[in-house]
This record gives structure tokens, C-alpha cells and sequence, in this order.
């Protein structure tokens, strides 16, 4: 099998099995990674590697042992002080699917990755969804925010989202929608998964209400590759996944628009989150997740 990092999200939904797939794209991860302290999920460790004859056994981690079956050594460590909240995107575009995975089910095993490693430094960690221009809580902070059990209150979570519906329907009555779950004063993480496409400026507008100094934001905007280079020749009939509205076009002919609009589209956006505290970590539903949180976290360190 090929490292696990190289492993496409369209590999892993075979295992059928989302707490494996997240705890074999962690433990990959957790391997090799020199990190920066106080920097957030997922890297509060320097680096773990395997036990070798003449380490000295107090260095193994034990209580990664009793969770992994694999002798350890934590070269470096600092406890976590942020809470770090995940935020799935549950609008109808999230059904897209390319290659067989939909961008939901990518969305998934990268959120169920992170929270494997939350998990292992024990790190407290909270999941909602957002859906209908509502948050709804599905994991929340709290005394059982953290270990074990809010793991598997996370993938329970995750395992049973469905997409649907649009996400701008109250924006645009022109209020802006507020979210006193994410009102909170302590240093935390908000991490968002979304393939962040909007039709007025819904996304940007959440983004910047709530970016802050006790407040890192990362948006994991996951993209198709059709929808990035479209490639397609001949007739198609498109769907929109949140209106249900259909038109039939000729690739073809409108191939060199769509490319200009979307490139577009997405340099605005990329410049529009050049904002303090925000990091935009861009996707394709092609790329292998562990490949994407290696390099996200390897950045990190720089």
C-alpha cells in the first residue's frame, strides 16, 4: 500500500470506516513533522517517531501506545490552549461529485482526520454545521469537549450529515445573520470546510464578522477539478445542487468564459481573505488529504 498521505479520498471511502480512515491520515502525519509550539491543531508536538533500541522507555508516549498499539517517542511537547471548533458546510453543492467522492464526503475524512488529532493531544473540540443560513451544534464545548468521547461525538456527527438546500436565504433579506455560538472571547480555532462559492458575498460576510485576535479562522475551500479547469467537451445538461435549476449547453463554447469567470472569481476571493488571523487553504477533490494536511501544517512551521 502507498503511504498513507498518497492515499485519494476515493481510496479511503472503500474502507467504508470514517474514525480508520481519519486515524490512518493522522497517524501518518503525526510522523516526521516538525512543528512550531502554540500554533494550533494538530501541531503542539515537535515530532513523534518510533521507539529504537537504546531510547529510553519513560520517552514512549503511553497513552498514544494504549490508544495506536505503536511505541512512540514525543521529542518535544507543549499542552494545547485552544478550542478548536469545526464547521461543515451542509449547502446542496456540497453533493458535487467528481471521480466518484462527493465534496461532502472529502470534507469528512479531512474534518475526521483533525479531530483524530485533537483527539491525541487531547485537545478540546467542538463540531456544527451549517445549512439554511442556520448553525446547528452538533458537538458542542464543554467539561466532555475532549478524549475520547468527543472524538466519537464528532464522527458520529459527520457520519450522519446530509447536504442539502442553499445556503444565502436569509442574506438576502439584506440582515446580517449572527452566530452567538461563535461569540467567545477565548483564544480558539474555527475551522471551516466548505467549497466556499457564493452568491452575494455570504461567505466573506461570516468570515469577517467573526476574525478577530482570539480567534484563528482556517477555511478549507475544497474545489472539483472541472469546476477549477473545465475540461469537458460536448453537450451537458448542468445542475445547480441548491436551486435544482438545469440548463443544456455546449461545453465547448463556453468553455473560455467559464475558465475567465472562475479564475476570477477565485483570485477575488483569495484577496478578499488577505484579512489578519484568516488562512485560506485552497483543495482539490483530486489531491490526497493527507498530502493536504501535511502541507498545510508544514507551512505552518514556516
Amino acid at each position: 500500500m502507498a503511504a498513507t498521505t498518497g492515499l485519494l479520498a476515493s481510496q479511503l471511502i472503500k474502507l467504508n470506516n470514517l474514525q480508520l480512515t481519519g486515524k490512518l491520515v493522522s497517524e501518518e502525519l503525526m510522523l516526521g513533522i516538525h512543528a512550531s509550539k502554540r500554533s494550533g491543531i494538530g501541531v503542539e508536538f515537535e515530532q513523534y517517531r518510533h521507539y529504537e533500541p537504546g531510547d529510553d522507555p519513560k520517552r514512549i508516549d503511553w497513552k498514544l501506545f494504549a490508544r495506536t498499539d505503536k511505541h512512540l517517542i514525543r521529542e518535544s511537547s507543549t499542552e494545547s490552549d485552544k478550542q478548536v471548533r469545526f464547521v461543515l458546510d451542509l449547502s446542496g453543492s456540497m453533493n458535487y461529485v467528481e471521480n466518484g467522492v462527493s465534496r461532502l464526503q472529502y470534507g469528512q475524512i479531512l474534518l475526521a482526520s483533525l479531530a483524530y488529532l485533537c483527539y491525541i493531544q487531547n485537545d478540546q473540540m467542538s463540531l456544527y454545521t451549517l445549512k439554511d443560513s442556520s448553525i446547528h451544534t452538533i458537538s458542542a464545548t464543554g467539561a466532555s469537549s475532549s478524549g475520547k468521547q468527543a472524538f466519537q461525538k464528532i464522527l458520529v456527527g459527520l457520519e450522519k450529515t446530509i447536504a442539502s438546500g442553499m445556503w444565502d436565504r436569509e442574506v438576502k433579506t439584506g440582515q446580517k445573520i449572527k452566530f452567538p455560538e461563535f461569540q467567545s472571547k477565548k483564544k480558539e480555532q474555527l475551522i471551516f470546510v466548505s467549497d466556499f462559492l457564493q452568491t452575494h458575498d455570504e461567505w466573506l460576510d461570516l468570515i469577517r464578522s467573526l476574525a478577530g485576535p482570539y480567534r484563528e479562522i482556517v477555511v478549507f475551500q475544497i474545489l472539483g477539478d472541472q469546476e477549477m479547469d473545465f475540461n469537458l467537451e460536448g453537450f451537458y445538461r448542468f445542475k445547480d445542487l441548491e436551486t435544482g435549476k438545469e440548463i443544456e449547453l455546449d461545453a465547448g463554447s463556453v468553455r473560455e468564459k467559464f475558465r475567465e469567470s472562475a479564475d476570477r472569481y477565485l483570485l477575488q476571493l483569495k484577496e478578499a481573505l488577505q484579512i489578519p488571523h484568516v488562512t485560506l487553504v485552497r483543495v482539490r477533490m483530486s489531491d490526497p488529504i493527507g498530502m493536504v494536511l501535511k502541507a498545510y501544517l508544514t507551512k505552518r512551521k514556516g
